[in-house]
């Protein structure tokens, strides 16, 4: 395993230091094999598109499906060339609008969070702090990759241009030490993956799905008063994006429960349904039903319990 890592980091580095124009030739044979032979998920891609748009005819359908494996393989070649792009040539494809609001919110001390979706090349997004003044942290949320040397390397694409990776598990406890180094951050989640049934509480209508969602970057900016944004991104053409920056709310603290939550959400429908090609649609996003919550599970002092548990207790 140990001869692994420099084995992927230099297969990677080779790839990457090709023209990107000649990576996105690659990445055309890549996509019609994916979608003409493998197949790649095809059953959950295609339940997926067709339960999020109803009012589509079965064509319109499939060429949501091609035009999505498309922009997947363009995905995986922009990630590949992530690792040896400049500064400048990041900076001309990767845009930031909404930055003089950002940038003011951050200037007068106050850290921020951003809400962004697996929509996009949310790789990319990595190069905020080029964005950004010297004394603001940039980071984001990320689930650690069980394969040891990916993990890795991933780490050293991702933190490059100076934001830090947090994982998942310890995003409070590394925002809490930043604020004691009184350090101003602004931290990026990607927050439309499905929970765990055990961190389910709260549903919404996203996608014409009655769907779960993750709520504890709510908690979290809340409990430190972070000023909250969400990352509205766009593809004007290929090999180019924009993050344009629109303020959700400047004060969490005051707002109702899971309100900010709900407005991601109704953000992040809005930007799919202007370029549904471009959202993540291979993962099983609708796994859990609150049909099956409701017969598995139950809540006790805002806490998920199972049922059978929650059986034993009231016995006892």
């Amino acid at each position: 395993m140990k001869l692994l890592y420099p084995v992927i980091y230099a297969l990677w580095c080779a790839l990457s230091l090709l023209p990107l124009r000649l990576l996105y030739v690659f990445s055309d044979a890549v996509s019609w094999l994916m979608f003409r032979v493998i197949k790649y998920r095809h059953k959950t891609i295609l339940k997926n598109l067709s339960s999020s748009f109803p009012e589509k005819n079965e064509r319109e359908i499939r060429l949501l499906e091609r035009n999505f494996y498309r922009y997947l393989c363009d995905y995986f070649v922009e990630t590949v060339k992530l690792m040896t792009m400049s500064e400048r040539q990041l900076c001309r494809r990767m845009t930031f609008t909404g930055m003089e609001e950002l940038n003011r919110v951050l200037d007068k001390g106050q850290s921020c969070a951003i809400y962004l979706g697996h929509y996009g090349n949310w790789e990319w997004i990595v190069s905020l702090p080029l964005w950004t003044s010297d004394h603001v942290q940039c980071g984001q949320i990320y689930h650690p990759l069980e394969n040891a040397s990916f993990d890795r390397l991933f780490l050293k694409v991702r933190e490059r241009f100076g934001a830090r990776c947090i994982p998942m598990k310890d995003t409070l406890r590394s925002i809490l030490q930043y604020r004691q180094q009184k350090k101003v951050v602004c931290i990026g989640y990607i927050s439309d993956q499905a929970p765990h049934w055990s961190n389910i509480h709260h549903w919404i209508d996203f996608l014409h799905h009655d769907t779960p969602v993750l709520t504890g970057a709510e908690r979290i900016v809340k409990s430190v008063d972070h000023a909250v944004f969400y990352g509205d991104v766009t593809r004007p053409r290929r090999g180019y994006y924009n993050c344009e920056m629109r303020l959700i709310s400047e004060h969490p603290k005051g707002q109702s429960d899971w309100n900010i939550t709900d407005i991601y959400f109704k953000e992040l429908e809005n930007t799919i349904l202007r370029a549904p090609e471009l959202y993540l649609w291979s993962h099983k996003r609708w796994k859990r039903t609150r049909e099956e919550f409701n017969r598995r599970y139950t809540y006790r002092d805002g806490k998920v319990i199972k049922r059978s548990e929650e059986l034993i207790v009231t016995t006892k």
